[in-house]
């Protein structure tokens, strides 16, 4: 009798224990902030020429580029840590995803690398927010430094249901398919001017004014990185003033190729040629509409 009472009063202190663990992985995913980073370089500090600055191993100020680019990516990371976030998740989107390293980004962020990746970046619903650093406005932004909208040569103009667009915009819209929040941009006047048009209160580190396309007025290094940690902390200090942007079906994404460009695009059920160069894509929803455009 004495051994049947042992053995149940172990057994009660497993099941405690079971639940205690339980309660505590609960409580942990609860109170989980996971942030997803989109990286660009034409928006970083000091960044004002493609051919000179921007294209990977054959630009002859390309490593600098990934070094003052690797610098803000590395600051924002401390300012989401600070501000709370448990983990942060860095997309390498300049380029192909051929400019960042392991060698030297930070060491509590995790690096998405390589292509291809999936046509929606990876994004999921266990993200809590979305920040881009080194973004660049869209193609035709008033004094935006290199602005352009996917391929510099290749696309004029983007609606998403007659608004128009860039990088920002459609990734602002895709990450409120999933639930996720935009909360903070690092780049130019003109990126910031494009994001607080869509997401008001998102935080913003202007790193440079654009005098034209290709020239700037920029902060130096280490007062741009200062200014992106502080509003990367901001933002996750705020995380919950941010609300997803829900773009709400049917959609339509219409586009408008440069006279450089020659699509390759074939009508078919959604898809509908206006002109020589303007397409318009529709579906359900945005990822639906866009994807038979390109990946995001």
């Amino acid at each position: 009798m004495a051994r049947m009472c042992m053995y149940r009063f172990c057994g009660l202190i497993a099941l405690a224990v079971i639940l205690g663990s339980t309660t505590i992985a609960v409580g942990q995913t609860a109170h989980t902030k996971k942030v997803f980073m989109i990286t660009d370089m034409e928006g970083v500090d000091g960044i004002f020429n493609s051919e000179l600055q921007c294209n990977p191993f054959q630009s002859p100020r390309f490593e600098e580029s990934r070094k003052l680019l690797t610098g803000e990516i590395n600051a924002a990371v401390d300012g989401l840590m600070e501000g709370g976030a448990t983990e942060v998740v860095v997309w390498d989107g300049h380029d192909a995803s051929r400019t960042l390293s392991t060698l030297d980004i930070h060491p509590k962020a995790r690096l998405l690398m390589g292509s291809p990746v999936s046509s929606t970046l990876e994004l999921n619903s266990s993200y809590s927010a979305l920040v881009f650093i080194g973004q660049h406005a869209m193609a035709g932004a008033e004094k935006g430094v290199l602005a352009h909208s996917y391929s510099s040569d290749g696309v004029q103009n983007i609606w998403v249901n007659n608004k128009t667009v860039g990088e920002i915009g459609a990734r602002v819209m895709l990450a409120g398919t999933f639930g996720i929040p935009v909360v903070m941009l690092s780049g130019d006047a003109a990126a910031c001017k494009e994001i607080h048009e869509l997401v008001s209160q998102a935080e913003c580190a202007e790193v440079k004014w654009g005098v034209s396309r290709t020239a700037t007025f920029s902060l130096s290094h280490p007062a741009a990185c200062s200014l992106i940690r502080e509003k990367a902390r901001r933002a996750m200090e705020r995380l919950a003033e941010f609300k997803p942007y829900v773009l709400s079906g049917p959609v339509e994404v219409k586009v408008q190729f440069t006279t450089k460009a020659t699509p390759d695009i074939q009508p078919r059920a959604g898809i509908e040629q206006l002109d020589e160069r303007t397409w318009v894509f529709r579906g359900k929803d945005i990822i639906e509409a866009w994807l038979k455009y390109s990946s995001f």
